[in-house]
């Protein structure tokens, strides 16, 4: 297999300019491609600027429904300055949690797909999975 990377992800959503708006204005990604392709498909493209991944806000997949990607992770360096321009903005944000791997918060989109704000311990991935059950 010569897989180098994961390119697009799909997010359900009920309301392409809602979604686009919150993760250009509220999130900050950078607004990669908007452009309709047919009456029933417009592809909205977004991604974290510098970022390898894009989003697509989708609608036309019957078999997803709006809000039903749960766990799509987000790394910041900035986690405590991100959850205050959150809030800030209106969005709620969880209890900051703390795990081996690093701390994080969650939140939803407006569709209620699930995203964890997270500033990861360097080389956590690395880590011996072991350690993060507490069996060290």
């Amino acid at each position: 297999m010569a897989i180098t990377q994961v390119q697009v992800v799909s997010v359900p959503v009920s309301d392409q300019d809602r979604a686009r708006e919150f993760y250009v204005d509220v999130l900050g990604f950078a607004l990669l491609t908007d452009r309709q392709f047919s009456p029933d498909m417009r592809w909205v493209a977004v991604a974290p600027r510098g970022g390898h991944t894009a989003l697509t806000l989708v609608t036309w997949f019957p078999t997803m429904l709006p809000g039903s990607l749960q766990g799509t992770v987000l790394e910041t360096d900035d986690l405590e300055g991100d959850i205050e321009a959150l809030t800030e903005k209106g969005v709620t944000v969880s209890e900051l949690q703390e795990a081996p791997w690093g701390r994080f918060v969650t939140l939803a989109d407006p569709d209620g797909n699930g995203i964890v704000l997270q500033a990861s311990v360097p080389d956590a991935m690395n880590a011996d999975v072991s350690e993060w059950n507490g069996h060290a």
